[in-house]
């Protein structure tokens, strides 16, 4: 087992209540999240197993300070303009699409994820995926169970010195290019940026090439405009007969009828699929998609990065980030706001000040606080194209004044006392 501990200070340095700080964790989050700011003196936490409709948000979310939330949760503007404390959101999760990100970075909104700490276990899976579907287990597992014997060899074929084609050369998709390459395989890669191949890993320069040259295809894209339905009429065709194709990324990545299509015509010779294009709100809801009852077909319930070590990892990762930004201010790591990893400063106050980025907010503040003989000892400035991120040390004496008078900067958004 790894360990999960995070080095807390042993005394408060904030310069707020830490009983007052209100955490919500939605969606089962690991334990490990609710430990962390346990040991580190936050005792507000509230934690619900299951994700929360968009009406119960609204109610929920008005005193919160930090969310954590996973893949099911969707975290509109609606729901940024009632969170009225919120310092950041948490995804425990890879991506980052449940959260209106323009909101949340125009609300002054940090919100962090955890893009490397699954990514062993869905690799793992594909690998696992890819043997069963080669071996044609599925079928006879179903077979076994209903008490029928199939020892058969017809169709069924070893890994080794096959063609694994990877679509999307991420975190993922590299992971996965190492381990099947130790199996044996050869590997060609797709992806729309320029990527290293790792190993002896080919370059696919379109995805025709990859699908002509691939026995196993494998897809980790993220879910965007230009992925949805990327699988599609017009490419399955160059599918090799027989391919197997597995979708551990996004549910609106593969047409699913399409597909279906495919494999009763018996042009590809079986599919895994993790992800849907919709899913049930819980467990125990009921679940239907057009890829059931098919031949050699396994279907699962988006548990790709579902182990306990990946939720273990990003419960941890994700923990560090938030406890970071809301105790030291920093963001990097953050989707929302400019990243900015700041040193402390020895005698001195830390104010945080986020603003629209517009021209002339910095001088705005370096001369409200030079007319108030404010003596500011370090400062920080980052921007993106919404919104300008300024971490102040000032002097202790004069701290508070400071704060209440950045608050009256144009163009302010949030200014918040760190210690």
């Amino acid at each position: 087992m790894q360990n999960n501990a995070i080095i807390m200070p042993d005394k408060k340095i904030t310069s707020y209540p830490k009983e007052k700080i209100n955490i919500l964790f939605l969606e089962n989050i690991s334990d490990v999240a609710v430990t962390q700011f346990s040991k580190a003196g936050y005792t507000n936490i509230k934690k619900i197993s299951a994700a929360i409709n968009e009406d119960d948000l609204v109610k929920e979310i008005r005193n919160v300070h930090l969310l954590g939330i996973r893949s099911k949760t969707q975290v509109t503007k609606r729901v940024l303009e009632a969170a009225e404390k919120l310092q950041a959101i948490g995804c425990f999760c890879i991506g980052v699409n449940q959260v209106d990100l323009v909101a949340a970075s125009r609300s002054g909104v940090a919100v962090f994820n955890a893009p490397y700490s699954n990514t062993r276990s869905v690799a793992e899976l594909v690998i696992g995926a890819a043997i069963m579907l080669v071996r044609k287990i599925v079928d006879k597992n179903k077979a076994a169970h209903e008490g029928k014997w199939m020892k058969d060899a017809s169709g069924s074929h070893e890994l080794r010195g096959k063609t694994i084609g990877i679509i999307g050369y991420g975190n993922i998709g590299s992971q996965v290019s190492v381990l099947a390459e130790a199996l044996g395989m050869k590997v060609l890669f797709y992806d729309a940026e320029t990527k290293l191949p790792l190993g002896n890993a080919g370059d696919s320069k379109t995805l025709k090439e990859l699908l002509l040259g691939s026995d196993v295809v494998t897809l980790h894209v993220p879910e965007l405009p230009s992925t949805k339905n990327l699988i599609n009429k017009n490419n399955i065709k160059y599918f090799k007969k027989g391919a197997v194709l597995i979708n551990y990324a996004r549910g609106e990545v593969v047409d699913l009828p399409v597909l279906r299509k495919a494999i009763l015509a018996g042009d590809i010779g079986g599919a895994a699929i993790d992800v849907f294009p919709e899913e049930p709100e819980k467990n125990g809801d009921p679940f239907h998609t057009v890829m059931q009852g098919l031949p050699n077909v396994l279907l699962t319930p988006h548990i790709g990065g579902s182990t306990q070590e990946a939720q273990s990892n990003i419960g941890l990762d994700v923990s560090v980030k938030l406890f970071n930004y809301l105790e030291k201010g920093t963001s990097t790591g953050s989707h929302s706001i400019p990243a900015l990893a700041l040193p402390p400063q020895e005698g001195a106050h830390r104010i945080l000040h986020i603003h629209k980025n517009v021209p002339g907010v910095l001088s705005q503040i370096n001369t409200t606080l030079s007319k108030n003989r404010i003596n500011i000892l370090g400062q920080y400035l980052k921007t993106n194209d919404e919104i300008g991120y300024v971490v102040l040390d000032v002097d202790k004496h004069l701290s508070k004044n400071a704060v209440e008078l950045l608050k009256k900067v144009n163009e302010t958004i949030k200014v918040r006392m760190l210690y």
